[in-house]
């Protein structure tokens, strides 16, 4: 009597264990471990994940990952990613779809020398900068068909450096200007040695061709699944929970970020900066994508010149279908 009553309780315990079992989601990074992600570390170390039901694995990015390739081989339930890079994909023939948008204002900017001749935009031509590729050209070439700068060189255009992700070409002189985040690269070059009033900047926002950057996108084919829309939904709640708990607690959520960073690169004093800036980006989004903010990146890439990011309006680009029930 007691051997059956044991294996009833074992039997309930297994399907107790089964219908409890926590949902997995794989989330792609569209960088390494830093603060700039720091919301998502944050909700799976609070356990906001976990009170979702969920089981998140967070994969760091790096120069060699592409987030869209990721998404569209299947590596990934749901990637980060710059909008830019997600329509030119979409028009490509992935199908992704923006589902959320912790960030509400872009950290782009472009950081010159004033020793080299720069001081306005007026002063581009004739120069070389450093630009990012791997999706994130796309912003710096609709800025410079808006100029009607030539990205091909010469003295009415620019010479495109294929920058790495580091801020070396300014600091050795390849080049006048370089790409950077005000997170990030920006405090690389004053760690460098160039101090702020040797340096002008000009910040794709103030310039009008900012674009939307880190939304989380998921597939198409997916979002039609209800069991996948409904672990989406969880996983976006968590994740702004996690937003703004960091947003309210940068220091303590720079700390989380280097727990989880395997690689030993981060730096406290860094981190912490990243953090406070991150959080003036991500300040005023509840997550929910805002229609003028994305027309206004379709409009910003629509006028590239004569080499457009994309040549015509994404249709189903975005959808309000996850954070109409997460929020």
């Amino acid at each position: 009597m007691k051997l059956k009553n044991s294996l009833s309780a074992l039997a309930l315990s297994l399907v107790a264990g089964v219908a409890t079992a926590a949902d997995d989601v794989t989330l792609q990074l569209k960088w390494v471990t830093q603060s700039q992600f720091a919301g998502y570390y944050a909700a799976q170390d609070l356990g906001y994940y976990k009170d979702e039901d969920l089981n998140v694995t967070i994969k760091p990015g790096g120069p060699d990952i592409a987030p869209t390739q990721v998404l569209a081989g299947g590596g990934a339930d749901v990637t980060v990613e710059w909008m830019p890079a997600a329509l030119a994909a979409r028009e490509k023939g992935l199908a992704m779809v923006n589902i959320a948008q912790p960030f509400k204002s872009s950290g782009m900017m472009l950081t010159c020398r004033k020793d080299s001749g720069v001081a306005s935009t007026d002063d581009f031509a004739g120069k070389t900068l450093g630009v990012w590729f791997f999706g994130n050209e796309f912003p710096f070439l609709s800025w410079m068909g808006k100029l009607g700068l030539s990205t091909e060189g010469g003295e009415d255009g620019v010479e495109v450096l294929k920058q790495g992700f580091n801020v070396d070409p300014i600091v050795n002189g390849q080049a006048a200007c370089v790409s950077t985040m005000t997170y990030n690269e920006y405090w690389q070059i004053i760690d460098a040695g160039i101090s702020p009033d040797e340096l002008v900047t000009f910040k794709y926002e103030d310039q009008g061709v900012a674009t939307l950057e880190d939304g989380l996108y998921a597939l198409e084919e997916n979002l039609a699944d209800p069991a996948f829309e409904d672990k989406m939904v969880r996983f976006v709640r968590a994740s702004m929970k996690g937003w703004k708990w960091a947003e309210e607690n940068p220091e303590k959520a720079a700390m989380i970020v280097l727990d989880n960073d395997q690689t030993g690169a981060q730096t406290e004093e860094h981190q912490i900066r990243m953090m406070g800036e991150v959080a003036k980006l991500t300040a005023g989004s509840n997550g929910m994508l805002e229609p003028a903010d994305y027309e206004r990146t379709v409009e910003s890439l629509l006028s590239g010149g004569s080499d457009p990011v994309i040549t015509k309006a994404p249709e189903g680009a975005w959808t309000h279908a996850i954070t109409d029930k997460a929020l």
